[in-house]
């Protein structure tokens, strides 16, 4: 039989002249896109093709078809939408960035996008789902030039409904992990849900994607502590799951984060591919990611132009030891203020959990850090550790190292301290994670002009219940501010040296999707709800227009 694709094409990366096209067979064959061919690798029975198209023309669109042994197979004959291409970027200063976080893998009817509080089943409309049918009725010129995923494309322990399925027919779920992933077979499955998806699936071919993982790709709180980490490697079903995890991502996102060049110098890349087993070579690389920090980095960058995107990994390259605790290792941190360092007209720093939080949040999470610490001794760290874990008090300011040296990186950007002409019309950080947006503006002090914001964007689809709701509002409130004060200064915490607040009323809740408009050095940003919350097709609806810059 003739082979077939089982997911894909994904358009990864676009560059001035060249991109990459990832492919997912049910057969060994050779893949071919816009002339330029590779043969797939096989992990665990499952092939895959990243296909590198080189000399492309700056500023142009290219139609694009699949071929597989010669047979085209995309597009295919089952939908009418517009043609997939590939758009390079021109050197004219202007980028469409559409971004987001949490989304997961639920079908497109009711009672799945009823509203959350009104059915307990209920998601309401996916916001990747409406922004694609919006672009297919207009001009290529009004459509993003890339799509940053900022986490939790997947969720390993809340399944989709394919993927249960799956797991339930090849082992016990009354045996642990239960009903979520246990291994890299059932990453597969939860991956060809999320992407399978007619419209879904005609997005990811024809914008280009940069991708970053967050807890729920691999579990809940991933890497939270020491502690947790020691718990999760004593369950027997762990290490293969982290395993999976870690192999399933490296083939289904981290791959297409690359530039051809950066593929070229990839270790793991030229080894699976020229390995008689691969599959060893990855999942011996993915024991070693999850247990050596050192040597594995996925942050990664990408240039539009004068505007740079600086995509940090703030899950897998954890340093936990109490004390030490920080976002990354010395040797990652090293190379971001490396690339932070140039003359942009924007700079960008994508992280799935947001830098700057709720105020009351953010000083009890730095409170938690102090406590677990030891601060208020032994017994009260061990409480410490279960209240941190029972409320996900892990983000940024709970790494008090890392928060103060990401502010002093942006302090120094915006100043103009990295540059040697003028700094950045805008500096902004681009993350996802809480289940609710806002955009907040940091105040650095006098001696900086540059305007740098804080940009949370999430959910794509998977809105919070009422009482969380409550919560996060409460957190962004005076009464949670001076609650949170309280508490980290009970702790020892000392204040930072940077302020923020809201450049609007309050945080919103719905399922959405943001979009930078840079043109120059002028910047805006929009953010865009998903309606109506029935069965008919869903469009955007505007929440939030802002000029950065």
């Amino acid at each position: 039989m003739a082979p077939e694709l089982n997911l894909g094409p994904l358009l990864r990366y676009a560059g001035e002249s060249d991109a990459t096209v990832w492919v997912e067979t049910d057969a060994a064959c050779e893949v071919e896109v816009l002339g330029h061919r590779v043969s797939t690798f096989e992990i665990e029975g499952h092939h895959y093709a990243l296909v590198t198209i080189t000399d492309l023309e700056p500023g142009e669109t290219y139609e694009y078809e699949v071929s597989l042994d010669g047979t085209k197979v995309w597009p295919d004959d089952e939908h009418d939408f517009p043609p997939s291409v590939i758009r390079t970027i021109a050197p004219d200063g202007e980028l469409n960035l559409s971004y987001g976080s949490c989304r997961v893998s639920v079908p497109h009817e009711p009672p799945y996008t009823l509203p959350a509080d009104a059915n307990k089943r209920g998601y309401e409309r996916d916001a990747l789902q409406a922004l694609a049918l919006r672009m297919m009725g207009e001009p290529h010129e009004r459509w993003p030039d890339a799509l940053l995923l900022l986490g939790d494309q997947i969720y390993a322990d809340e399944v989709s409904q394919g993927a249960l399925e799956f797991i339930e027919g090849r082992r016990d779920t009354s045996e642990p992990p239960g009903e979520e992933v246990a291994d890299f077979e059932e990453y597969t499955r939860l991956y060809w849900d999320a992407w399978r998806d007619p419209v879904t699936r005609w997005l990811l071919s024809t914008v280009p994607t940069a991708m970053i993982f967050d807890d729920h790709d691999v579990n809940d709180d991933w890497n939270t502590s020491e502690t947790w980490v020691r718990q999760m490697r004593a369950k027997p079903w762990w290490e293969e799951r982290i395993v999976g995890a870690f192999m399933s991502y490296w083939i289904y996102q981290h791959l297409g984060n690359l530039s051809p060049r950066e593929l070229e110098e990839d270790d793991v890349f030229q080894r699976v591919h020229e390995a008689k087993n691969p599959t060893r070579v990855l999942r011996e690389f993915a024991y070693r990611a999850d247990r050596e920090i050192a040597g594995t980095r996925w942050s990664y960058h990408r240039d539009f132009g004068r505007v740079r995107l600086i995509v940090m990994d703030s899950r897998a390259g954890r340093v936990l030891k109490e004390g030490q605790r920080a976002m990354l290792d010395d040797e990652e941190w090293a190379w971001i203020e490396e690339k932070a360092t140039g003359d942009f007209d924007h700079l960008l720093f994508g992280t799935s959990l947001p830098f700057i939080l709720g105020p009351g949040l953010h000083h009890l999470e730095a409170a938690s850090e102090a406590v677990c610490a030891g601060v208020w001794g032994r017994p009260a760290a061990r409480i410490g550790e279960s209240v941190r874990q029972l409320v996900d008090l892990e983000h940024w300011p709970a790494f008090h190292r890392s928060f103060t040296a990401l502010a002093q990186l942006l302090r120094s950007v915006a100043s103009g301290e990295r540059s040697e002409g003028d700094p950045p019309a805008s500096v902004a950080v681009l993350s996802g994670d809480v289940h609710h947006g806002y955009l907040a503006k940091m105040d650095f002090g006098d001696d900086v002009e540059t305007p740098v914001y804080q940009s949370a964007s999430s959910p794509l689809r998977n809105p919070l219940g009422l009482p969380e709701r409550l919560a996060m509002r409460f957190v962004w409130s005076e009464r949670g501010r001076r609650v949170g004060e309280t508490l980290s200064r009970l702790a020892g915490v000392e204040n930072s040296d940077i302020s923020w607040r809201l450049v609007h009323d309050g945080p919103w809740f719905h399922n959405h999707v943001s979009s930078l408009e840079i043109r120059g050095r002028r910047a805006l940003l929009k953010v865009e709800k998903t309606t109506p919350e029935d069965g008919s097709e869903p469009h955007l609806y505007r929440l939030l227009e802002h000029r950065l810059a």
